[in-house]
């Protein structure tokens, strides 16, 4: 490559300059960048972006936009067709990108790679997202692992590649911007009601607010991890996954600062924790990569017979916060109002949903998707089919969480709760977490009145659980 010669460089999930695979090797050849976004909902189909996910690919772009100094294109449609027209507006000689792990996506790249050399174009892509790719890590017999454990342990510690070095931010580059990109404001990513403004104050998108984040977790985080992690009403969860699924900032990036955290000769547990979920992330890319039919379809087949329920009231309840089981609504109204929920408060939703309601995956993967700011299609898929019970690794039916118990757990003080739920403030702890057994007396002093202040439980959580295991157990001895 020469001076005079242009290499297009297609940012998608990889929303940063540091640590840039594509974009280094695109510098390094010295010839002028054009970096372009495609927000392609044309291929994405029903996977294309949710109303959170949109928000934040806003907030990300303008980021981007600025650290580049206004040269980043940006265009909608079908990528396919815009990439050959910005070549040949372009006279580009090469596009450069990072992988991308989506079914759709994995198709998309392939025949865009194959139309761009007919015409002689390079195509190069790399590894911007993944400490271990799919196609590096597999049994002995070269079947890809099913279960995590030995997938991370003998799988991705012992037996893989190790995760590549850093890449250097490129100095110095000639970028160019194309005269026909739009205004990132004319992707539309914004919704007409401000509904996001309380989960603005919250995040801040972009490279700069990733490594922040960042900062923080391993300043007051990281050393509380282990224990920590399983506390919504407490801060020692990273907060990272947004800025992980966006690429603000590379896991390569996240583990070279956790491993210098700590020496490395010094055993910590709580950088072995980390460092693990880390792992379950790549894992559910991995499992998606070689099941692409997980979105959707049960990896367990025996739970195609399984006798899923439909009631439209109550799956509204459940999104909208109104169950009457305090946990429960407090992770659902947590997501509407800040795009995030705390891991463990995901699970207790996500059961309650498939269990105590009986209604299918389907209906909290797809609330997930259009809610989450971190919605990611590996990780939403393998998280509601893991509690349901139907994954490749997945937790079995009958282990049913009692979210009594768990918030009594996980959120001794109520806080949590407290937040969330506000109109349940006034109560005692003893009784927060289910305000149902409080005396009437102990409801008037608290001025609550259940079913009018307060819903009664959706279900009775004894009587529905009960239900889940017949209905578990009502599918055929063939079938389990």
């Amino acid at each position: 490559m020469t001076a005079s010669d242009v290499i297009i460089v297609w940012f998608r999930q990889d929303l940063r300059l540091a640590d840039n695979p594509a974009l280094a090797a695109a510098a390094a050849t010295g010839a002028q960048v054009l970096p372009l976004y495609i927000l392609d909902d044309d291929n994405a189909g029903e996977w294309a972006l949710g109303a959170a996910s949109r928000w934040w690919l806003h907030q990300s772009l303008t980021s981007l936009d600025k650290s580049l100094h206004g040269k980043l294109s940006v265009l909608a449609g079908d990528a396919h067709e815009i990439l050959l027209r910005t070549v040949s507006e372009t006279g580009a000689a090469a596009v450069y990108w990072n992988r991308c792990y989506e079914p759709w996506r994995i198709d998309h790249d392939r025949r865009i790679r194959k139309s761009l050399q007919a015409q002689g174009v390079a195509v190069r892509s790399y590894n911007g997202s993944l400490l271990y790719e799919p196609t590096t890590v597999h049994k002995r017999d070269g079947s890809p692992y099913k279960v995590f454990t030995p997938y991370y342990r003998n799988g991705c510690l012992e037996n893989a590649p190790k995760p590549r070095p850093l890449v250097d931010q490129p100095a110095g580059v000639a970028f160019l911007a194309l005269p026909s990109s739009s205004r990132i404001e004319d992707l539309r990513l914004l919704p007409a009601q401000r509904w996001y403004e309380r989960m603005a104050t919250n995040w801040t998108p972009g490279e700069s607010g990733a490594a922040q984040r960042l900062d923080a977790f391993l300043a007051d985080g990281i050393s509380h991890y282990s224990k920590g992690r399983d506390r919504p009403d407490q801060r020692f969860v990273s907060r990272l996954s947004p800025h992980l699924h966006f690429g603000e900032l590379s896991p390569h990036q996240v583990r070279q600062r956790i491993l210098q955290s700590v020496a490395d000769d010094e055993p910590d547990e709580n950088r072995e924790h980390f460092l693990r979920e880390l792992g379950w992330r790549e894992f559910s890319t991995y499992l998606l990569y070689h099941w692409p039919e997980m979105t959707r379809s049960n990896l367990q087949r025996k739970f195609n017979r399984f006798p899923w329920r439909e009631d439209s009231s109550e799956l509204q309840k459940w999104q909208t916060g109104q169950t009457g089981i305090p946990i429960v609504d407090a992770g659902m109204r947590e997501l509407w109002q800040t795009g995030f929920m705390h891991n463990r408060v995901r699970m207790i939703t996500a059961s309650f949903l498939v269990k105590n309601l009986l209604l299918h995956w389907h209906h909290g993967e797809d609330w997930f998707w259009d809610t989450l700011v971190d919605a990611d299609l590996a990780n939403n898929s393998a998280g509601w089919q893991w509690v349901a019970g139907s994954g490749a690794d997945a937790a079995p039916y009958f282990r049913i969480f009692n979210p009594v118990t768990q918030a009594r757990r996980f959120d001794p003080d109520g806080d949590y709760v407290r937040e969330f739920v506000p109109e349940l403030q006034p109560l005692p702890d003893k009784y927060l977490h289910a305000p149902w057994e409080a005396p009437a007396a102990v409801l008037q002093e608290a001025g609550i009145r259940l079913g009018r202040d307060y819903p009664q439980p959706l279900v009775d959580l004894k009587e529905s659980r009960a239900r889940a295991l017949a209905a578990f157990r009502s599918m055929t001895p063939a079938d389990l």
